[in-house]
């Protein structure tokens, strides 16, 4: 009863402020009236006389006026009209969201009624936990992909990026790992997705099974700038909700890059200059504040372990978004599209992807075969442009030649398709069995 009663007095609004917009140029809406009262992040409801009230972010000011950015189209909005001033955007988020699937202001889209409103209030947009109050990351979690367990462990309350080009597999990785992850709950960001893809990853990529676990959060590339930003922060907000109940949470977001560019043309509309390859300085400030929210909770609480997929412009590891996530990230997992074009799914490339939670968080007794196997992959790669030249005669290294005979049986090992699982210990010792018998004759100096 206190918290329902908590809950309606935070709805009260104490007192109604309002202005009128005095220019509209492009998408930037600008309004006079009580300055004082807003702030950047401020929301702003527009009446217009024949049309629905359209909600909009205060973005910045100049010259003793709010520039906002609109939500949806400007769609009769004309000079003079009112703008009422709201609270900031918030969610109440229940266990009866799992399931769900949600716009970027968490209304449900899929259909199926009403969502059922909690006590506690989130906002959308929060501090990360203090670094000193967290917790370190937890024990490694089982993802199911037999090339992530082994080769690229991820441990509870870690955050890898997913590094691709286009069509390379990310989403149908993204799936593979909803469905087979270890994790209490699963909070998926689908930020600048092709609409029609929607669907198609929600009922045949992530099923009823994933989809009973999952709460997905929608935000399509024909929307709004502020609605895929937002779509992203609200992904965190549910994480950190789920967080804060003791779960532990896999929080997914296909991608970053989308967030990047929807920031940058927030901070462009907004008189930002450009930098690096037209990205605004916002966009490489933001993008800190976002990714650490994930991670780890305090003590009592789950975690929240972020994968978050990063789209490669030009198949460019080093583009400017590539770059600054990488450094923020406890790892990387890298797609190529030569490995794609191979037939080889997941095209992970085991050499280019780093997980900073190994070699801890590997199994002792099966760390010697993951180092052997990658070694193994590592020589082969060196000579690999000899080897399918002809250039190069067996026996004249028995290092190449080993590494020669194991290709097939660990891209056979690596290979896995999108209904198959593979737990954590069984990858190991399917692993081992490849690789385990040369340790064995290298040990016995045979």
């Amino acid at each position: 009863m206190v918290q329902d009663l908590i809950g309606k007095l935070e709805d009260v609004t104490p007192r109604h402020s309002y202005g009128r917009v005095s220019s509209i140029q492009g998408h930037l809406v600008e309004v006079v009236g009580p300055l004082f009262e807003m702030s950047v992040g401020s929301m702003v409801s527009i009446k217009s006389r024949d049309h629905d009230p359209i909600l909009c972010e205060v973005v910045g000011f100049a010259n003793d006026k709010a520039l906002c950015l609109p939500f949806s189209e400007l769609e009769g909005i004309r000079m003079g009209c009112r703008a009422d001033l709201l609270p900031a955007a918030s969610i109440r988020p229940t266990k009866g969201w799992l399931g769900r699937v949600v716009n970027a202001f968490g209304d449900p889209i899929d259909g199926k009624g009403p969502l059922p409103r909690g006590h506690v209030t989130m906002p959308l947009r929060a501090k990360p936990p203090a670094a000193h109050a967290r917790t370190r990351v937890g024990r490694p979690m089982d993802l199911g992909v037999r090339a992530i367990n082994s080769f690229i462990t991820l441990c509870q309350g870690q955050r890898m990026g997913i590094f691709a080009g286009s069509g390379v597999g990310k989403s149908v990785l993204l799936s593979m790992l909803a469905r087979n992850a270890s994790s209490d709950v699963n909070v998926i960001g689908l930020i600048g997705e092709r609409g029609r893809e929607v669907q198609e990853f929600i009922e045949d990529d992530l099923g009823e099974e994933g989809l009973a676990r999952s709460v997905v959060v929608v935000a399509t590339s024909d929307e709004m700038a502020l609605m895929r930003r937002q779509a992203a922060y609200l992904t965190l907000a549910l994480a950190e909700y789920f967080r804060g109940e003791g779960k532990q949470v896999l929080c997914m977001m296909d991608s970053v890059t989308r967030f990047a560019q929807a920031q940058r043309e927030i901070g462009l509309a907004a008189g930002e200059p450009p930098t690096s390859k037209g990205y605004t300085p916002t966009v490489f400030a933001e993008l800190p504040k976002l990714l650490e929210r994930a991670g780890p909770g305090l003590k009592k609480e789950g975690s929240v372990t972020g994968l978050f997929t990063v789209l490669v412009e030009g198949d460019n590891h080093n583009e400017p978004v590539a770059d600054a996530v990488r450094g923020i990230l406890d790892g990387h997992i890298v797609m190529e599209r030569q490995i794609a074009e191979r037939g080889r799914y997941p095209a992970i490339s085991i050499l280019k992807s780093v997980s900073r939670t190994l070699p801890k968080a590997a199994d002792p007794a099966y760390w010697p075969s993951v180092l052997k196997a990658k070694q193994y992959m590592a020589t082969f790669s060196d000579m690999e442009e000899l080897i399918r030249l002809g250039a190069y005669k067996k026996g004249s290294d028995p290092e190449v030649d080993l590494a020669i005979a194991l290709h097939e049986p660990l891209e056979a090992y690596l290979t896995q398709y999108k209904g198959e699982a593979t737990s954590l210990h069984e990858g190991y010792e399917l692993l081992n069995g490849i690789v385990g018998e040369h340790l064995n004759r290298e040990d016995s100096g045979l």
